[in-house]
């Protein structure tokens, strides 16, 4: 059964929509919401079971989250929008852009990661450690954490392969220190025709803590991919 995603709507223009990372909500895009609402209908989205959305009784998946997003689009009249996906919200973005490239006009992927092993780790073993530890107890709060944590264990699994089939304009963008190896980044990037790739000095919440740069990363591939501006006819 689906359910009502909670989301913010600031703006007017094209469509943007902002997919934040595990464990956040829509709130982690404020500095890209109040720059990007200038020229963009900017959908700053919670996460199934994140923020103001509801778990329900779906599978806690990003397999379910891309479903989830069509659902939001079909639901609002979205037919095509820009889409940014940060962390586990990049992985969504990419899941979705995969089976749904005609929906997704351009793709930021900012600190994705194709499976677990793109992930350093120093990082990813506490986080392994703490899903299992989470695993044993019974409680609710217990089971919501082992739910959160194993996204990041279990998930995703994409081939760098599938990436090929992309073809829609896609910007891969993570921080010099960021905890998605940067070899990792690199072949995603290199996977995708024609993608750009930008690294941004800092670690992997750059859109967060180093906004100035990173706004200014993505408006220049806005730039970039914008539709020529069709020419005025001749007298």
């Amino acid at each position: 059964m689906d359910i009502e995603l909670f989301y913010t709507k600031q703006g007017s223009g094209p469509s943007l929509l902002l997919l934040h990372g595990n464990g956040e909500d829509g709130t982690y895009f404020v500095h890209q919401i109040a720059e990007f609402s200038k020229d963009f209908t900017v959908y700053a989205i919670d996460t199934r079971g994140h923020g103001n959305s509801p778990r329900g009784t779906a599978p806690f998946t990003i397999s379910q989250f891309a479903d989830d997003l069509l659902t939001f689009m079909d639901q609002r009249g979205l037919d095509r929008a820009d889409i940014l996906g940060f962390s586990d919200g990049g992985n969504i973005a990419l899941t979705f852009a995969l089976r749904h490239p005609d929906r997704v006009h351009r793709l930021i992927l900012n600190g994705a990661n194709l499976d677990p092993k793109g992930v350093k780790m120093p990082v990813q073993l506490p986080i392994v450690a703490g899903y299992h530890l989470a695993s044993l107890f019974k409680s609710p709060e217990a089971r919501a954490k082992a739910e959160l944590l194993g996204l990041m264990v279990k998930e995703p699994h994409i081939a760098p392969a599938e990436l090929g089939k992309l073809t829609m304009p896609v910007l891969v963008i993570a921080g010099t220190q960021d905890m998605i190896r940067e070899s990792h980044s690199r072949l995603i990037a290199a996977s995708i025709p024609g993608a750009r790739l930008a690294l941004i000095p800092g670690d992997h919440f750059i859109a967060n803590k180093e906004p100035t740069a990173f706004n200014r990363a993505v408006r220049t591939f806005f730039t970039e991919t914008a539709p020529a501006a069709s020419k005025e006819e001749s007298p």
